[in-house]
């Protein structure tokens, strides 16, 4: 074992093995992604239920009726409208009785109930559900939906709209549905393209694509098979190759760099790779074991949809990391210097004299002016994060999810606007231990009768003796989630219910519906975030001590990463809260950002930071290990990576862009989140800021306590002592800046 440890020695055998084996590990590399794409082709994908999104007291509430084999039917909203002053009451009732024979006539429907007519009686409501499983009524409603629409033509002297809980559903899957097959199908040629200008040659720059492309599937294959043990939600595979894009590129892109450059110094196509194999194999490793353990930072969240969304990660992060230390070199080995196949002759290879003048001439600065160059930078980036102290954040609904112009939107308005409440009640769950006894009954009726502005109408109520459960449907004041509606909430949940079925003896009385369990929603995200933090960053902070052997590197590490997570918060709100440049992204501000992003955007970009951190740092430390002086050692690891890294984030930076294209409002906040902090991280904080740092402490980088050496794994970035002459060869890099 070298003075290394581990870590190292393991990418080196591991990157070794497979450059002698090379058949074996492109064999069993392809083995691994079609038995996984087959078998989980085969059993399928099974998405969570609408009660397993729950959280807080409305997610035990349908957890109630669920467990007691008890699931709310889809329900569908019909909103017939008359634009005269003074409405025409014979041609809404002719035209609500053609739409409910018309849904009727599709046998798709039940439990309809008696109309309702707003306060001005200007419009008319229907209300009826969807037959069968209300998880799958979307795949049912088409022939409703027709059936209105029908009449709507047939009656062109009344306004008639739909919405519903089956007709989003269906309009939402068929939207993201379209926009996920778009995005990610853009996102591979688009790394293609990044890849071909970065490498100038078509063959190097589809290694890092079909690799990253085949992790994913491969992954998706391990997801859909876990997926029946933990349903995950339905956008955990677009999440996973949103990631594995990125990661995986990312991760084959630092491998053949390296590779490609020791060659081009002269080495033999075996000491190159395992070069190679030491060096960037050893910082996949690393970054790679980091971004894993952030992820798994979201199963402390106490939320199924971020359980599924940390294996999903998880997945494709390590086959990734696998197919980058052991298939790649390989690949490597077999095709040598044919690699550089399909070369292009009038493309530019960026990066070819470690980022070019650009960074050269910045580095130059920064390293001339260390103190004055770490000020200006930190300035800046709590000048960015200045904005996330206004952060607010909601479960959003569907009028902040989706563009205002939308067709569903606008029909949700409108049926809001004159019934408020109406398409989101408030749902209250009452089980006793008899609840057609009398005194049940009587405290139920106190409910539905309870005058107060807060309430609505009309109120609905469905009593199941054989489980003793009633669910009662109440209409809150207010747009269903503005002040109004939520203050109208807090009356029901503090005051109204019990004072009336909160009095059944023995009985349970719980609140839930739609905005009920956005606020607990919320408040879940809200108390879950801090140990998330402190877990992703205690473990975080452990693995650099142990990979770097110096408690300096693991601390800076740690405070760099907050300050680009902070950007990419003060970003988030300044366009989405604020509504600062949000026409940019194609956006209008909903004024709050989506409760799970920011846990989410914290995980992913600690995870992510590290990649560039582990990368930049190795080299830097490769050079103090070889004796250059710690600002000689900075230079020749920044300008080394510095083309490197400038080309990851481009790629990084494209991929989630990509995503900030979908109509969902979700996407477009964690798209900007994620791009605006790596462009960050890979321009300020390591061109600027490590650097700086880093030359101002000096020898004090590479402070280790006695008593902790025995932890660590010695710090070197190699696996093998340097060979004779490579001193030299690092004195001359780092005066000319080739890398």
């Amino acid at each position: 074992m070298t003075a290394t440890g581990h870590l190292p020695n393991l990418a080196a055998t591991l990157g070794g093995w497979s450059a002698r084996h090379r058949l074996t590990a492109v064999g069993a590399w392809l083995a691994l992604v079609i038995v996984t794409m087959l078998v989980g082709g085969m059993v399928g994908q099974v998405t969570m239920n609408q009660a397993e999104y729950g959280v807080g007291e409305s997610g035990r509430a349908t957890w109630t009726l669920v467990n007691a084999g008890i699931k709310d039917p889809a329900s569908e909203l019909v909103m017939i409208s008359s634009s005269a002053a003074s409405p025409d009451k014979a041609a809404l009732r002719s035209a609500a009785t053609a739409v409910l024979a018309a849904v009727k006539a599709t046998g798709q429907v039940s439990g309809v109930r008696p109309p309702a007519f707003s306060a001005s009686g200007q419009q008319e409501l229907l209300q009826f559900s969807m037959k069968g499983d209300p998880d799958t009524a979307y795949n049912r409603v088409q022939p409703v939906e027709d059936a209105v629409a029908r009449v709507a033509a047939a009656h062109r002297n009344v306004t008639i709209e739909e919405v519903g809980q089956a007709s989003v559903s269906k309009w939402f899957n068929d939207t993201i549905f379209r926009d996920f097959r778009q995005a990610e199908w853009t996102v591979i040629p688009l790394a293609l393209g990044i890849l071909l200008v970065i490498f100038g040659a078509l063959l190097a720059a589809l290694l890092p694509v079909v690799l990253a492309l085949t992790a994913f599937l491969a992954a998706n294959g391990i997801l859909a098979l876990v997926s029946h043990v933990l349903h995950v939600d339905s956008s955990a595979s677009s999440v996973m190759m949103l990631m594995g894009m990125a990661v995986g590129v990312d991760y084959c892109l630092f491998y053949l760099r390296r590779e490609r450059e020791e060659r081009a110094k002269g080495a033999s196509r075996e000491a190159a790779l395992r070069t190679a194999a030491a060096t960037s194999g050893r910082s996949v490793l690393i970054s790679g074991l980091t971004v894993m353990v952030a992820m798994a930072g979201m199963f402390l969240a106490g939320v199924q949809i971020f359980d599924g969304f940390a294996i999903a990660t998880i997945s494709v992060v390590l086959i990734a990391v696998v197919g980058s230390v052991t298939v790649l070199p390989a690949l490597l080995s077999l095709l040598g210097d044919k690699v550089e196949l399909g070369r292009i002759p009038f493309l530019r290879r960026i990066g070819r004299s470690g980022g070019g003048r650009f960074w050269t001439a910045a580095l130059d600065r920064v390293l001339a002016h260390p103190g004055r160059s770490a000020v200006l930078a930190t300035g800046l980036l709590l000048a960015l994060a200045a904005p996330a102290l206004s952060i607010r954040t909601e479960f959003l609904n569907v009028q902040q999810m989706l563009p205002s112009n939308s067709p569903i939107v606008q029909r949700y308005d409108h049926i809001m606007t004159a019934f408020p409440g109406g398409p989101n009640p408030a749902v209250v769950v009452v089980k006793a231990p008899d609840i057609r006894s009398a005194v049940a009954q009587r405290q139920i009726a106190a409910l539905t009768s309870y005058h107060n502005s807060a309430l609505g109408q009309p109120v609905h109520t469905i009593v199941y003796p054989k489980a003793n459960l009633a669910e009662i449907s109440i209409p809150l004041a207010g747009t269903g989630n503005d002040a109004t509606s939520r203050q109208a909430l807090t009356a029901l949940h503090d005051t109204i219910v019990p004072a009336t079925v909160g009095q059944i003896p023995g009985g349970t009385a719980l609140v839930g519906g739609d905005l009920a369990a956005r606020i607990d929603w919320n408040n879940q995200m809200g108390s879950s975030i801090v140990p998330v933090i402190l877990f992703v960053m205690g473990i975080t902070f452990l693995l650099m001590l142990v990979s770097f052997g110096s408690l300096t590197i693991a601390a800076t590490s740690m405070a760099l990463n907050l300050l680009s997570v902070g950007a990419a918060y003060g970003a988030l709100s300044a366009v989405f809260v604020h509504g600062w440049g949000a026409g940019l992204v194609g956006t209008q501000a909903p004024g709050a950002i989506e409760s799970w992003i920011p846990l989410f955007v914290f995980v992913v970009l600690f995870g992510l930071s590290m990649d560039y951190n582990v990368f930049v740092v190795s080299r830097i430390r490769e050079g103090h290990d070889r004796g250059l002086p710690t600002r000689e050692a900075v230079a020749y690891g920044i300008r080394s990576t510095a083309g490197v890294v400038t080309s990851a984030a481009i790629i990084m930076v494209a991929v989630f862009a990509v995503f900030g294209t979908l109509s969902v409002q979700q996407f477009k906040q964690l798209a900007v989140g994620l791009a605006i902090s790596v462009l960050i991280d890979a321009t300020v904080i390591r061109a600027v800021l490590l650097p700086s740092v880093m030359t101002l402490l000096g020898d004090r980088n590479w402070y280790l306590p006695r008593w902790l050496a025995g932890f660590t794994a010695g710090g070197g970035p190699d696996a093998e002592p340097p060979a004779a002459g490579d001193e030299c060869a690092l004195d001359d890099l780092a005066g000319r800046g080739i890398g």
